[in-house]
């Protein structure tokens, strides 16, 4: 019923720890899913910021972004982006839906309760604000300095896109 020894397609399950493999065999490590540090309802677990996320979520929104872009996009200009948005179009829980996304696919975090578009557009764009705030603060952030303050309290240089060069003569 079972082969006595393991075929040629045969691949020993994913891990998440480095193998070492012959020359020429395709590795796939994969990243460990965890769960969020916080439920999507627990709002109350810091309230300053579920008040300011239900008055002025671009403001929560912003540090967000700052952080998960890296400081690639200012908090001032992903929040201006994200109330234009709101304010002009309606599109913002798409815009934040890629955000949650994104956060997930770097810490290795659960699509839960259901799909990030679910949350974001028909359960609760809010609470999704929050929730993502909170993990990113127990992360180790301090959400109100921004990314470059971050790295800097953290003793890291923080990685910022080489200045572009003007070839014109």
């Amino acid at each position: 019923m079972y082969p006595s020894k393991p075929d040629a397609y045969y691949a020993p399950p994913m891990t998440g720890v480095p193998v070492t493999a012959p020359p020429g065999t395709l590795q796939v490590q994969s990243l460990a899913i965890g769960p969020w540090s916080t439920g999507l309802c627990d709002c109350c677990d810091d309230v300053g910021n579920c008040c300011i996320t239900c008055f002025c979520p671009c403001i929560t929104f912003g540090q967000i972004a700052e952080i998960i872009d890296r400081g690639s996009t200012s908090c001032g200009a992903s929040g201006a982006l994200y109330a234009l948005l709101l304010y002009v179009t309606g599109f913002h829980s798409l815009y934040s839906c890629f955000y949650r996304s994104k956060l997930r696919g770097q810490y290795g975090l659960r699509e839960e309760p259901c799909a990030d578009c679910l949350v974001h557009c028909c359960f609760c764009e809010l609470c999704s604000l929050c929730q993502m705030y909170r993990e990113l603060k127990r992360r180790g952030f301090d959400m109100n300095i921004g990314w470059t303050a971050n790295m800097e309290r953290q003793g890291q240089i923080a990685t910022l896109p080489p200045p572009v060069q003007d070839m014109s003569r």
